[in-house]
């Protein structure tokens, strides 16, 4: 599973994963800091486009997933995100999307 180190993070990559409004919602639905179960966080998605967002988001370094048996674990890499792109997520999380 790929997630890239800190200073790997490219802002372009993060904006074009942030780009899409099911992604952006699932940064939003993590920015509590919480880790959720990858199944809870966006209801009525169909699994096989999750994995899709989930592999965006997780290459584009914002995301971390932990595999926990069957489950999978995700949280937002919020830390990173605000050390190499300073006020970029509180900008998402006012936006209208």
């Amino acid at each position: 599973m790929l997630h890239p180190s800190r200073d790997q993070i490219n802002l372009l990559d993060v904006l074009a994963a942030l780009g899409h409004p099911v992604r952006a919602q699932i940064v939003r639905a993590l920015s509590s800091g919480e880790e959720r179960f990858c199944g809870s966080i966006v209801p009525g998605v169909p699994k096989s486009t999750l994995t899709t967002h989930w592999r965006v988001l997780r290459e584009a370094g914002v995301i971390y997933q932990r595999p926990e048996g069957r489950k999978q674990f995700i949280t937002l890499r919020a830390d990173d995100l605000n050390a190499r792109f300073p006020g970029l997520l509180d900008l998402l999380m006012t936006a209208e999307l």
